[in-house]
């Protein structure tokens, strides 16, 4: 028995990111809310966010993330062999939002599956993907993260409506030389698993903020650190840290406790809120785009959301 086409490593090829058009700002929703512009920046870091109209699907929008990932990649639809999409907002579990994206991008009969481990999703859905090329079961995989939050979010409620928004983010793997896809740290505190919660079909997500807050501020910055480790990394020569853009203090404090003075931090939140499995391909993917960090150059990927779970890994840039 042989395990053909396998490859040494795995790396990213590419990203690709997509925003909904219309601009949600603190102003608009202190409207509706007892809430204001200072409060919500004082609390989350969030100035606006991206909100898809009813007409505009989870799937519209990893469909244009996708595609921009694998134009920037050089590749064709044909060359794809598997397609995986983060999410959990979709709203029905059947179909999976794997076999439609592929069906529009023109990607004839991939494997295709979705991944849901919330805030964390991406990360989850890259390890995987890096796993499948190295393990030979897959020559190229499109990875998308897409959320469409807003669908199940209460607007009325000021502890989520402020932070939580839609749009998607999408990277292309493929075969390496060596790795650039470092292994993953991943887990789950199941214990906490009622802090970030939908209850069933008809009702709005719910958080305990502070719960999340106190979790997220002093059980992560190990797992971090642990990534760096096991990719053989030292956090000092990181280029990037790109965590989950949960709230802006959360990820302020956890840059503070790796040790990465010198990397770029990513701050998407800032004027794109939480898009949960999205908002690591998404906040990186516009770094690139803006010119923040250099090919090449090695950032750590950091998910963590609802579960509650988490995961960690170093790539290389592309």
């Amino acid at each position: 028995m042989r395990i053909p086409d396998a490859a040494p490593g795995a790396k990213v090829l590419a990203f690709g990111h997509y925003q909904p058009a219309n601009v949600v700002t603190n102003d608009d929703l202190s409207k509706n809310m007892d809430t204001n512009d200072e409060w919500i920046q004082s609390r989350v870091g969030i100035k606006e966010r991206r909100v898809a109209p009813a007409t505009e699907t989870l799937e519209d929008m990893a469909v244009q993330a996708g595609g921009k990932a694998l134009a920037a990649s050089g590749l064709s639809p044909a060359d794809v062999d598997l397609v995986i999409v983060a999410t959990c907002t979709l709203e029905s579990q059947i179909p999976n939002a794997a076999a439609i994206v592929a069906n529009r991008l023109g990607i004839q009969s991939p494997g295709a599956f979705d991944v849901n481990a919330a805030c964390a999703g991406f990360c989850y859905a890259l390890a995987t993907a890096s796993a499948a090329v190295r393990g030979g079961a897959a020559r190229h995989v499109l990875v998308i993260g897409a959320e469409k939050l807003s669908q199940w979010v209460d607007w009325t409620d000021r502890a989520t409506a402020v932070i939580f928004a839609d749009g998607a983010g999408a990277a292309v793997v493929g075969p390496s030389d060596e790795p650039r896809i470092g292994p993953v740290v991943w887990g789950s505190s199941g214990d906490k698993s009622d802090a970030i919660i939908i209850d069933d079909r008809h009702s709005h997500l719910r958080q305990e903020g502070q719960t999340v807050f106190r979790w997220a501020t002093t059980a992560l910055h190990p797992v971090a650190r642990e990534a760096c480790e096991r990719a053989g990394v030292d956090p000092a020569d990181l280029a990037a840290f790109v965590p989950h853009q949960a709230n802006l203090r959360i990820i302020e404090a956890i840059a503070r406790k790796i040790g990465a003075d010198q990397a770029v931090v990513a701050r998407d939140i800032v004027l794109a809120g939480n898009t949960s499995a999205a908002s690591i391909p998404l906040a990186l993917s516009r770094m690139i785009e803006r010119g923040e960090v250099r090919s090449g150059g090695l950032a750590l990927l950091l998910g963590f959301g609802a579960g509650l779970t988490y995961a960690g890994q170093v790539i290389e840039i592309p």
